[in-house]
């Protein structure tokens, strides 16, 4: 198509107003593509000049894409940067959704050249902008969720990205964002200690399904039995049952140094464990999981204290000290102090003695703060329950799932089956 770069520039301020115009602009600009990797970055650079990426947002996104496939000097690439971080805070959402591919295309580079120039924290605020404006619903994960993520883990912008792991992901086109999604997501967790939500993330990856293993999965195998043991004080080698065989046959093979140090833990020795990981320590820092690990074994500490409040109503901080093998009284006084501010134990220290006095929950559950976020819990519980109802239903009648469930049925006992429709038995 014989059409120059101002040409291009006109029909894309000319065919810009509506949706019928933007599918007959979109055709164009498919067509001239060849046209717009002829011209040099510069020539391009000067053509987005003409236009808004506001209102401008389709034509703009086929000429950064242009831009982005040619080799970007150093010096062009800083002005670049700030062209995209713009573009994606001010673009139309309607327009980008025409040619999500191509967004995904344009953030990606942004976020590879914000890498190279290690200054990830420069991606953090517009990396999060495209993701809500590409997201349809907060159901839906989109291929820029790990990109991120990731970028906020590098960054170490951690509670920039919780709102993003608060969504209820049911809606997944590739497996490979899912799994980068809950790994990154779960080592954004760990860096705010909410190991809870670190630990179901983790899961998630470690649980799903995968024909062959990967390394990401191996990866977080290996974070997911460190943080059992932070958060649970243990660790089950067993599988659940909707692991995939894969899953179950290869990990343990991949993470004997891990497995190996929940055993330790399991002893409930102190000593033999802070042994253990010394041995172990290059091993732990060559999977950049020593800090982790330094946290199991601190947790190890904790978790002897809790069990002094099952026993006593007052006690010293010396005899703390003794009891769990810390150096002296002054650190056990930093651990009870600590675990007083997360709430992990209730106690109340006395400066002059140095008696530490346990007390009882001071949580009635009661409070309005209390009946609201029980309340929400359960308001939470029922969508979800609603969600995978519709999900079944669905499932059940998909000629293709029930087409391979037909061709596999002997493998599974019939009992399997009888939840099923009637309509469906097989």
């Amino acid at each position: 198509m014989d059409v120059n770069m101002d040409a291009i520039v006109a029909q894309t301020q000319g065919f810009s107003g509506n949706l019928s115009d933007l599918n007959h602009l979109q055709r164009i600009l498919k067509q001239c593509e060849e046209l717009l990797w002829a011209h040099t970055v510069s020539q391009l650079v000067s053509s987005l000049d003409q236009l808004d990426p506001c209102l401008h947002s389709l034509g703009y996104l086929y000429i950064l894409k242009a831009i982005l496939s040619a080799p970007v000097s150093k010096e062009e690439a800083n002005g670049l940067l700030v062209t995209i971080a713009r573009f994606i805070n001010s673009c139309s959402v309607e327009q980008i959704r025409l040619a999500p591919e191509i967004f995904v295309f344009i953030c990606r580079r942004f976020k590879d050249q914000v890498m190279s120039m290690e200054a990830p924290i420069r991606g953090v605020a517009p990396m999060l902008t495209a993701v809500r404006k590409l997201q349809v619903s907060s159901e839906k994960l989109t291929a820029l969720h790990s990109d991120f993520l990731l970028l906020c883990v590098l960054a170490k912008c951690y509670k920039t990205g919780m709102p993003v792991l608060e969504d209820d992901i049911s809606e997944v086109d590739q497996p490979r964002d899912f799994f980068l999604y809950c790994y990154y997501g779960g080592m954004i967790c760990i860096g705010q200690k909410h190991f809870g939500k670190a630990l179901e993330l983790l899961h998630n990856v470690v649980t799903a399904p995968m024909s062959t293993l990967n390394a990401i999965a191996v990866e977080a195998y290996k974070k997911y039995v460190l943080v059992s043991l932070i958060h649970l004080g243990q660790f089950s080698t067993s599988f659940r049952k909707y692991t995939s065989s894969a899953a179950q046959r290869n990990l343990k093979n991949f993470a004997p140094p891990y497995l190996d140090l929940a055993d330790c833990y399991g002893n409930g020795n102190i000593s033999e464990l802070e042994t253990f990981v010394q041995a172990n320590a290059e091993k732990f820092e060559s999977d950049n999981n020593l800090g982790l690990v330094k946290q199991v074994v601190s947790s190890m500490y904790k978790r002897n204290i809790q069990r002094l409040t099952q026993t006593y109503l007052t006690l010293s901080l010396q005899d703390i000290a003794s009891t769990v093998q810390l150096s002296n009284a002054k650190e056990a006084e930093m651990y009870v102090l600590q675990m007083i501010e997360d709430g992990e134990i209730y106690a109340a220290i006395n400066q002059k003695d140095g008696m530490v006095r346990f007390l009882e929950d001071p949580e009635q559950y009661k409070t309005c703060g209390m009946i609201e976020h029980i309340d929400s819990s359960i308001k939470r519980i029922v969508a979800l329950s609603k969600k995978m109802t519709s999900m079944d239903e669905l499932m059940s009648c998909d000629p293709m799932y029930l087409s391979k469930v037909g061709r596999e049925k002997h493998r599974y006992d019939f009992d399997d089956f009888d939840g099923a429709p009637q309509r469906f038995n097989f």
